[in-house]
């Protein structure tokens, strides 16, 4: 393949990521698949000569290092680098633990930022790549029950925007992409963690609200493999884009945020306008 690229994907044993690898991989790029369990790395996307299946837990900074120095050991560079690997703790704040919380921001916050910096000296030595994460419509909108996932999201975008702006002179591109309910493993038990129900008040939502996410499991509508398919098209462009929103549903979200924010900023725009310093 003329194009080809050195793809290095977190979290590729499971979900989406193995959608993402598997689509590189057909599509000729070589691939640095990444978990925790690089047994059911290989037994997923099976032996190529373009694979490299290292462990990589991606709360660990050392991890990270080690899995990128394999990377180039192996292929010479990291042309994109995609920030896949996530977590699920739901549940009401009050009934999140503190270690909960931590676990959600470490995995989906601070991992991708332990990979990326793991992975930065190589791309700007190569004045080039393109990094990509894995957001949500919970970085674009809070939800009900999903304080400690939203928070991460959040985070993770903020982080991105501002990076977007640092690696740019160094011909690095960033996306974030912002994907709907597609049909993955996120909301099985191995990968939903929920809060132990500790207050009373919250009972009846709780319910509703356990009902809710076990109902939608299975019944996404959105297509992990052609999400990956879309990934190739994104990453192929001569100009990436800043941010991409996955899914039909992920749309309506993100037009309806727009629109949220437009009705608060002109409410209050009389108010907002007058906090300036008087002359």
């Amino acid at each position: 393949m003329k194009n080809a690229k050195v793809w290095f994907i977190t979290g590729a044993g499971r979900g989406m990521g193995v959608d993402f690898a598997k689509a590189a991989l057909a599509a000729g790029h070589a691939v640095v698949a990444t978990g925790r369990d690089t047994s059911r790395l290989s037994k997923t996307l099976g032996a190529s000569g373009d694979l490299l299946t290292v462990k990589l837990d991606v709360t660990r900074l050392d991890d990270a290092q080690q899995a990128v120095r394999a990377a180039v050991d192996r292929f010479g560079r990291i042309d994109v680098l995609v920030n896949n690997a996530a977590s699920f703790h739901a549940g009401y704040f009050e009934e999140l633990s503190p270690e909960q919380l931590e676990q959600q921001l470490a995995t989906s916050l601070t991992g991708p930022m332990n990979v990326t910096r793991a992975v930065l000296p190589v791309m700007r030595k190569h004045r080039s790549g393109h990094i990509v994460s894995i957001s949500s419509t919970a970085g674009l909108i809070g939800f009900e029950f999903g304080a400690a996932y939203a928070a991460s999201k959040f985070g993770l975008e903020g982080w991105m925007e501002s990076l977007a702006a640092e690696v740019a002179p160094f011909g690095i591109a960033t996306t974030i992409v912002n994907p709907g309910f597609f049909r993955t493993e996120l909301l099985t038990e191995q990968s939903t963690n929920y809060a132990k129900p500790s207050i009373r008040d919250y009972d009846e939502s709780r319910a509703k609200q356990l009902a809710f996410w076990h109902s939608q499991n299975g019944k996404q509508s959105g297509d992990p493999a052609k999400l990956a398919q879309a990934l190739l098209t994104i990453t192929d462009q001569e100009r990436p884009p800043l941010r991409f929103i996955a899914g039909a549903d992920a749309v309506a979200t993100a037009e309806q945020v727009v629109a949220t924010l437009k009705q608060q900023i002109d409410a209050f725009r009389d108010l907002s306008s007058s906090l300036a310093v008087s002359p």
